[in-house]
């Protein structure tokens, strides 16, 4: 739907500040609107009287994984999209929805537009286990999972058989593992007044799975989750929750790890606490969270019908000191159990995909940078500084963190900017002015590419409102890239 008309009132909204203040403004570029893009607009903003800020987003909605990431069961943590409404409602940002770096415009015909241009548009791909069997049906990645549920328009017809099988593995003990393992276990109750995508709903409603197994490679002085979102799925009611009390054992360097860490002393004593408080008092019906640690996956084993997944061969593990990192590494020891189960959810880590014109680190899988500005090469004897081309977010430092840790970066690649302007290191070769947001209007035109400016998405947001009261929701997602453009441009 990138085709058709471009946006017909684009020429009305030169009041909005669709245009260039005046020469002297300084015009800056954010690829990606999720909070990482979002902080780094309102610093700048703050920061610098004339900057005018463009936010791109290849998606026709905006607050890239608050909407599409945050589960639905947490929405006081979507509260910030409030925040970031005020930011784009400022008349010096301007945001362009449904517009992809790479084919609706490059990033050098951005360079080129623009004073400062950073690039935030986060990790969008998956790391691969690389083992056998990882293409057979029903196994996906967790980030497919939340985008399913969450209604992201790329994976609206994911379709995962909930009814083909009682047992989930999910790789990983993370905060996104523990998400989609407390989506699957939770009842349908509390979530059916979340703003949870309607087809998800259904397909959790007929649901036949009742065990959901985490399964980590190292042990539980190691586990990757925060206190407050373990503790939330510990708390479920109705859940039995099985841990091995041999695996809670620890060692001397696990005693270290854990004084060196409160966060992991939490999460390590909760998981204690769990295991004793739930010992005999199993009841038939109930749904069960298994913790596995000290298992890593080594295989998947076909079903019968040999196109989907009818298991997993773990490999037992053991805790090896990496003298270079000071943790401890989990290796294999050359004992296998097999793990039987019909839907895998992959949860090792989302992956940015990198595009043309933009330095890639493909082994670390962030753009190679200095406290936010890129560097043209990751090899120190031929490092050089990207003159007015940025980065924050996953991009920036790897796919790691809350939505808050965004803010603390986006300051930091904002100070780089503001310092490289006070040396005059961001200034146009000729010494003309930039044209700025002009200039990707008209480049926009030129290809006719339909854009969603902000009153789109509000429109969308108003019509997802509308239907969600209906229902006793927050909202009901529309969840096709065709209803959610014909939501905001028709």
């Amino acid at each position: 739907m990138k085709g058709g008309l471009l946006f017909r009132g684009w020429k009305t909204l030169t009041s909005r500040g669709f245009f260039s203040l005046n020469d002297k403004s300084l015009r800056v570029c954010v690829i990606g609107s999720g909070p990482a893009g979002f902080y780094t607009a309102e610093k700048m903003l703050k920061a610098h009287e004339r900057a005018e800020v463009d936010i791109l987003d290849r998606l026709p909605t905006p607050f890239g994984l608050v909407r599409s990431g945050v589960a639905p069961d947490h929405p006081e943590t979507k509260i910030v999209v409030n925040q970031f409404s005020r930011v784009a409602s400022n008349e010096r940002c301007s945001f362009f929805g449904n517009v992809s770096l790479g084919s609706d415009v490059s990033l050098s015909e951005l360079r080129d537009m623009y004073d400062v241009v950073v690039v935030a548009y986060g990790a969008e791909s998956d790391r691969s286990l690389g083992v056998p069997g990882e293409n057979l049906k029903e196994i996906y990645s967790a980030r497919e999972f939340v985008w399913w549920y969450n209604g992201h328009p790329d994976c609206r017809y994911m379709a995962p058989d909930l009814k083909c099988t009682d047992t989930a593995v999910v790789l990983g003990q993370g905060n996104v593992a523990l998400d989609v393992a407390r989506i699957l276990l939770r009842p349908m109750s509390e979530l059916q007044t979340t703003d949870i995508a309607e087809h998800a709903l259904v397909s959790l409603q007929e649901s036949t799975i009742r065990k959901v197994y985490l399964v980590g490679r190292r042990g539980p002085a190691q586990a990757a989750c925060t206190a407050k979102e373990l503790r939330e799925i510990l708390g479920m009611k109705n859940l039995q929750v099985h841990i091995r009390e041999a695996d809670l054992v620890i060692s001397p360097a696990d005693e270290e790890e854990l004084k060196a860490s409160r966060i992991q002393r939490r999460v390590y004593d909760l998981l204690c606490k769990s295991a004793t408080s739930h010992q005999g008092h199993d009841f038939a019906g109930q749904r069960e969270l298994h913790f596995i640690f000290f298992r890593k996956p080594d295989k998947f084993l076909p079903s019968e019908d040999q196109s989907r997944v009818g298991g997993v061969r773990l490999e037992k593990t053991c805790l090896k000191a990496n003298g270079l990192s000071g943790k401890q590494v989990a290796i294999g020891t050359g004992q296998f159990e097999d793990l039987n189960c019909g839907l895998v959810l992959k949860s090792i880590g989302y992956k940015s995909v990198p595009v043309d014109g933009l330095p890639f680190d493909k082994y670390r899988g962030v753009v190679p940078n200095v406290r936010g500005r890129v560097l043209s090469s990751d090899q120190p004897e031929n490092v050089n500084i990207e003159q007015g081309l940025y980065v924050v977010g996953w991009l920036k430092r790897g796919p790691t963190g809350i939505v808050a840790t965004n803010l603390y970066c986006a300051e930091e690649t904002v100070a780089s900017i503001l310092e490289d302007i006070d040396n005059g290191l961001i200034a146009s070769p000729s010494g003309s002015p930039k044209p700025g947001r002009q200039g990707l209007l008209q480049a926009l035109e030129d290809k006719n590419v339909r854009f969603v400016p902000f009153g789109g998405w509000e429109k969308i947001d108003s019509k997802e409102k509308l239907e969600g009261q209906l229902r006793n929701k927050p909202r009901e997602k529309l969840t096709t890239w065709d209803e959610l453009l014909k939501a905001a441009l028709g």
